[in-house]
């Protein structure tokens, strides 16, 4: 398995790593390497599913699913949610056609350089560390989930009491390593270069906890040779 421990996240015209990962929504299981020289895919790297912000990436990717696979993309979504968990999550909120792998141990979001960010009383050097001041000032505005913008933790236990979710120990587990893991989504072409990409690490941390225009996903995906 290999393991790039980027100094900053891959970017388009770098040659993605090979990640092996236990399969969620099918048995075995699944590495970037089954799509090179097959199909181009959409890799979708997102903390647990302990995150409210991350749900709603993840279901937004896959509402997408369909429009890339006519376009013979394929979508993997990869969560920092330990397997049996996972499995029981999507259980209950299953998404269409969702290929999704398990990854407790961050090493997908390792090799393609995905920070995780180190919090501090007040020191501040995105995308390694981010001072709590800073945090708190933070303002997530999600018009018609949110009853006003709301600092990230707010936010958080808002939407956590709207889904109804229960933060279990394998979650609580999954916060205390990987609390500050940026996340981000990748085009790769089916030579497994990536040729667009969206992460948290970018924009001094204006895209955290957003979500890219689908218009820009499939953009992205229209200028590719399939």
């Amino acid at each position: 398995m290999q393991e790039n421990h980027t100094e900053r996240p891959l970017q388009p015209g770098d040659r993605a790593p090979n990640v092996v990962l236990d399969a969620i929504t099918r048995q075995g299981k699944i590495a970037i390497d089954d799509f090179r020289g097959q199909r181009p895919v959409l890799v979708g790297l997102f903390r647990g599913l302990h995150c409210p912000f991350c749900r709603r990436q993840i279901a937004a990717m896959s509402e997408l699913t369909g429009a890339l696979q006519e376009k013979g993309i394929d979508s993997l979504t990869v969560v920092n949610t330990p397997i049996e968990r996972a499995r029981l999550y999507f259980r209950f909120h299953p998404l269409p056609n969702l290929l999704a792998a398990s990854d407790p141990e961050r090493v997908s979001h390792k090799a393609f350089g995905l920070p995780n960010v180190q919090f501090t009383e007040d020191e501040t050097d995105w995308p390694r560390k981010v001072g709590i001041s800073a945090v708190r000032s933070m303002r997530i505005d999600m018009p018609g989930e949110l009853p006003q913008p709301m600092d990230p933790m707010t936010a958080m236990e808002f939407l956590d009491k709207a889904d109804g979710y229960e933060i279990t120990e394998d979650d609580k587990h999954m916060v205390a390593t990987g609390e500050g893991q940026l996340v981000g989504e990748f085009l790769l072409d089916r030579d497994g270069v990536i040729r667009w990409c969206f992460t948290e690490a970018e924009e001094a941390g204006r895209h955290m906890f957003g979500i890219p225009a689908p218009r820009e996903v499939m953009s992205a995906a229209s200028n590719m040779a399939v």
